[in-house]
């Protein structure tokens, strides 16, 4: 009898531990999060505030890296031929979302994928360049941000100029492989014209040489720099500002950063601003919003740094005006 209870209890422990076994198994299942894909031209210490910015982004709306949503982050460490297999690699990943920045990383993008909703920053008018049927309503796979980059050209001249009421001949750091630095050095061309001044180009392609181009530009005689925005120049940064220091020149770069870091000045959309506005893009696709019904964005902050200690450093005295116009001014 103990030996027919004992097999009878056993046998109902058998059959509950295995119709515990599918919930149990269940239990253990990863749970899958939307996957987006981050295409970034710059390195990961150079991109760390642009990506602090798009993940801040995603959770004021309610987006957790880890729990809600997972990133897959590339960086090409500001070359930009490795945009396009890093383009490739993240599109493999079948994300649900593609994100990508710098013209270089823009095209890559658009040659990897026809079919991934993809978040873009642009320094080039998007129907101009074939990503959308309008502004308002791009059409396709593609939307997000882009801006006029040849009035912010005119604009960082004519800044430059105010700096530095005698300046007539210019200096251009780019690396001319790059697409953004393209555009920069097509308008700069046309800007300088028209202000009656000259202008000297200088390549940057690779950042290891910086020595070789400090001395063709001391040689060069030009009075002040105007510095690219490409994932090149702005990966080495450190390094650009260091170089210009030596060189003792005024010069005005894109971004804040290089303010920061101790530029002279900078004129620009604040780009880790710029990320957070690409997440909340970002997240209407997740909810459904298809690309082609979302409008093509503008930066909604642009900002003049002065940096009067290093102008200090130079010998060079800023007006009060031009001071004054700066949304910020580093002492």
């Amino acid at each position: 009898m103990q030996f027919a209870q004992l097999k009878r209890r056993d046998f109902i422990r058998l059959v509950g531990g295995a119709a515990a076994w599918p919930l149990a198994a269940r239990g253990q299942q990863q749970v899958v999060h939307p996957l987006i894909g981050v295409l970034s031209p710059l390195s990961a210490a150079s991109a760390a505030r642009n990506i602090a910015g798009f993940r801040s982004g995603l959770r004021d709306l309610g987006y957790l890296e880890g729990r809600s949503v997972t990133l897959a982050l590339r960086y090409a460490d500001g070359a930009p031929e490795r945009m396009v297999p890093l383009a490739q690699e993240l599109v493999g990943l079948k994300p649900d979302v593609l994100m990508a920045g710098s013209m270089s990383g823009v095209l890559a993008a658009k040659a990897a994928t026809q079919t991934i909703p993809t978040v873009i920053i642009t320094a080039a008018d998007p129907v101009a360049l074939g990503f959308a049927r309008s502004i308002a309503r791009p059409g396709g796979h593609i939307t997000g941000m882009w801006f006029d980059y040849d009035a912010l050209v005119d604009k960082r001249l004519e800044f430059l100029k105010l700096a530095v009421p005698a300046v007539e001949r210019v200096g251009l750091i780019v690396n001319p492989d790059d697409p953004t630095d393209e555009v920069t050095i097509r308008r700069l061309k046309t800007a300088t014209r028209a202000l009656g001044m000259t202008l000297q180009q200088f390549d940057v392609r690779d950042v290891t040489k910086l020595d070789v181009t400090a001395a063709t530009i001391g040689r060069a005689g030009v009075e002040a720099l105007f510095i690219g925005d490409g994932p090149t120049i702005l990966s080495a940064r450190a390094d650009i500002i260091a170089m210009v220091a030596r060189l003792r020149l005024p010069a005005m770069y894109g971004f804040r950063e290089f303010a920061d870091a101790g530029g002279l000045m900078s004129y620009g959309y604040n780009l880790p601003d710029a990320y957070r506005q690409m997440a909340k893009l970002v997240v209407k696709i997740l909810k459904g919003d298809r690309p082609g019904d979302l409008p093509f964005e503008l930066p909604t902050r642009y900002e003049l740094i002065i940096n009067l200690k290093t102008a200090k450093t130079i010998d060079l005295t800023i007006s009060d005006s031009f001071v004054l116009l700066a949304d910020e001014v580093i002492e």
